[in-house]
């Protein structure tokens, strides 16, 4: 079996020829269904809880590009989401600095973070890796408790929707949509990109085989590293898109509960899918939002859910339909 035929993690199923920017024509169908998704729900849903929806599927999107392509599962994500986020919120409100410059800023330091936890936790694998993530994650954490700039408790509150190139203002909730909608496509695409590049064939390889692809010459930790840094940029970016659209920064940002929440955004879509990181975060956010009125009881829904899925179907929404239509999604 090549590496072209692993694509899908879980699936098995051979790819087909790409026709588009590395995408079968099932998946530019799918692509297609999901710009018009993008570009008509505002019409019929809230959009504020849409920029939810793809914030977190950038989200998980980037997290996916992690654990189901390279193999590493992080328990510690949240620290990229978080301080995105409180540096995008304070670069805004402080600072005045334009939307797009702030963001980027969030994005960068979560990519900072990545090197050094990379450059740490890289070394090991499997429940190891895991762990060091999460040791880590906390310590982040604890400093955003004591740390003056976060707010503590408080969080950073009254964030403006900083100007689009000092310009567009973006007050109006369809004005920053568009620009969270954007974000979120260009990331989408991007990571397609990164996997089906050689780059990308490269990390399925070292998924596969670690060994086998060291003795073809590659070094497994420097593209490991690589990968993970990727990921933690799109995360601060997330995060910090995310801080702009609701206005606030807080410690549930970087709790290690938002590292569960990416976990089972993932697997709940279809771990190693493309499309499945969305649809999990589709599902996850709107039964927060539809399921609040329940308070704690959100929580023992979305265990109950976790458990149901990894009993039933492992491979997740879009990896169990992409099976039954021998597909892949």
């Amino acid at each position: 079996m090549t590496m072209e035929a692993t694509t899908q993690v879980g699936i098995g199923l051979p790819s087909a020829k790409p026709v588009l920017f590395g995408y079968t024509s099932t998946q530019a169908i799918a692509l297609a269904i999901l710009v018009a998704l993008v570009v008509l729900s505002p019409t019929v849903l809230y959009p504020v809880f849409l920029m939810k929806v793809l914030c977190f599927a950038m989200f998980a999107s980037a997290f996916n590009l992690l654990i189901g392509y390279v193999g590493l599962l992080s328990f510690g994500h949240a620290a990229f989401f978080g301080m995105g986020s409180y540096v995008t919120a304070w670069t805004a409100k402080y600072w005045g600095l334009s939307a797009e410059v702030a963001i980027l800023l969030g994005g960068l330091t979560g990519a900072a973070l990545g090197a050094v936890f990379g450059w740490l936790a890289i070394r090991r694998s499997g429940i190891y890796f895991a762990m060091i993530t999460l040791a880590l994650a906390q310590m982040v954490y604890f400093f955003c408790v004591e740390a003056p700039f976060t707010g503590g408790e408080d969080g950073i509150q009254q964030v403006p929707r900083a100007k689009l190139f000092g310009v567009i203002s973006l007050a109006p909730d369809m004005s920053i949509y568009w620009l969270v909608a954007g974000l979120f496509l260009f990331f989408f695409l991007f990571v397609h990109r990164v996997v089906h590049s050689p780059f990308g064939q490269v990390l399925k390889a070292i998924r596969e085989n670690t060994a086998r692809a060291t003795s073809l010459g590659y070094r497994p930790d420097d593209y490991k590293l690589i990968a993970f840094i990727l990921s933690t940029f799109i995360s601060g970016i997330a995060g910090g898109t995310k801080a702009l659209v609701f206005g606030i920064a807080t410690l549930t940002d970087v709790h290690w509960s938002m590292s569960g929440e990416v976990v089972l955004m993932t697997l709940l879509g279809g771990l190693g899918t493309i499309f499945g990181p969305v649809m999990g975060a589709l599902i996850v956010t709107a039964m927060e939002n539809y399921l609040a009125q329940f308070g704690a009881w959100v929580t023992v829904t979305q265990g109950a859910v976790f458990v149901i899925c990894v009993l039933t179907f492992r491979r997740g929404v879009i990896g169990e339909l992409g099976a039954k239509l021998k597909l892949a999604l």
